[in-house]
């Protein structure tokens, strides 16, 4: 389809002219196809009808794409293109993608199109043998969260102050409040039960707490599977909008909570303990000795992430089921009140 240049979208010149004149791309009239989930933004494949060349192009717009009864600001695509420059040199295993323009003026970014690459969250769906993309991400987290361990002079870099708190809301607030999210037949008494609890509220508000204060480390802060691409090469970590300085254990905390839900879910029979184990060796070995993160402070934000992704706005295929919601919610009220302090401990098998 031609692209859009309404007010709402571009205005003159075209997108297809700014890069052509930035000197990255090759047709001026590009077709734009829609991709991936664009939560957050506006986010399309251009194919150019010159060379059949593909890119993808993210542009920030003050309403969210898919929610556009949000606002935030624009600075985020800042954020996160300042992520990447940054972790692009611990980036040992191609983890950062490859991003090709960036116009900081315009909130555009233009990346490297990896188009038969499969997400991480459908790999989980089937059961794939995901393991080592797992260590990998770990890894890579870890190396990005030692060189960059309590260095102060990234705080005013990554003022990413208001869609981190958008994101923390839905996380930490929203899931224990007001009547709730619509859950599957069946599990609104227990829905409810979690919201009424003031204990765990009480827990969600101190990690809350500690998410906000802008020490520790850069972290990507939204390590869900959504945003990582399997290639036969390795796994492509995407969508760094949320990146700000905080607690590195809420990166690792969420990659673990989605490999948790698959696997009391889709995937039962694999040892998640097992599984779980590898992911945080790998990610203690390259942190090094620059800082220390607890596997309870992992677990903790882990439960918390599960929860939201059971009972709050962003529910995932997983728990799509009254009895994989039940069984989620389970174990995640019980990693939340207790976490345990080695994968040893999780209570799944």
């Amino acid at each position: 389809m031609p692209i859009d240049e309404s007010p709402e979208s571009w205005s003159s010149p075209s997108l297809g002219r700014i890069l052509c004149d930035a000197g990255v791309w090759d047709d001026d009239a590009p077709d734009l196809e829609p991709v991936g989930d664009g939560n957050i933004n506006w986010v399309r494949r251009l194919r150019s009808h010159v060379s059949g060349r593909t890119v993808i192009v993210k542009h920030a717009r003050p309403a969210l794409e898919k929610f556009p009864e949000y606002q935030t600001s624009t600075e985020r695509i800042v954020f996160e293109n300042r992520y990447y420059e940054i972790a692009r040199r611990c980036d040992d295993g191609g983890v950062c993608p490859g991003i090709l323009y960036f116009d900081a003026a315009r909130r555009l970014l233009v990346l490297e199109d990896l188009q038969d690459a499969e997400r991480l969250d459908a790999a989980l769906g089937r059961a794939a043998d995901v393991d080592e993309a797992l260590v990998t991400i770990a890894g890579f987290l870890g190396r990005v969260h030692g060189a960059t361990w309590a260095d102060e002079d990234l705080i005013p870099q990554f003022a990413n102050a208001a869609i981190r708190k958008l994101h923390g809301n839905h996380i930490f607030t929203l899931p224990y409040e007001g009547e709730g999210f619509p859950v599957p037949a069946g599990v609104e008494a227990r829905a409810a039960q979690i919201r009424d609890d003031p204990t765990l509220a009480k827990i969600a508000a101190e990690a809350y707490r500690r998410y906000l204060d802008p020490r520790g480390a850069l972290v990507h802060a939204d390590v869900q599977p959504g945003n990582v691409l399997l290639r036969p090469t390795g796994p492509t970590l995407l969508d760094a909008e949320i990146a700000h300085v905080g607690d590195p254990a809420f990166d690792i905390g969420t990659l673990l909570a989605h490999l948790w839900l698959a696997r009391i879910t889709a995937s039962p029979s694999i040892d998640a303990s097992q599984q779980t184990q590898s992911i945080w060796a790998g990610y203690v070995q390259a942190l090094g000795v620059s800082g220390t993160v607890l596997f309870a402070d992992v677990a903790r934000y882990a439960g918390l992430e599960m929860m939201r992704r059971t009972i709050g706005a962003a529910r995932v295929p997983a728990v799509r089921s009254a009895e994989a919601s039940l069984a989620a919610i389970d174990l995640a009220q019980q990693i939340v009140r207790q976490p345990p302090a080695t994968p040893q401990e999780l209570p799944i098998r």
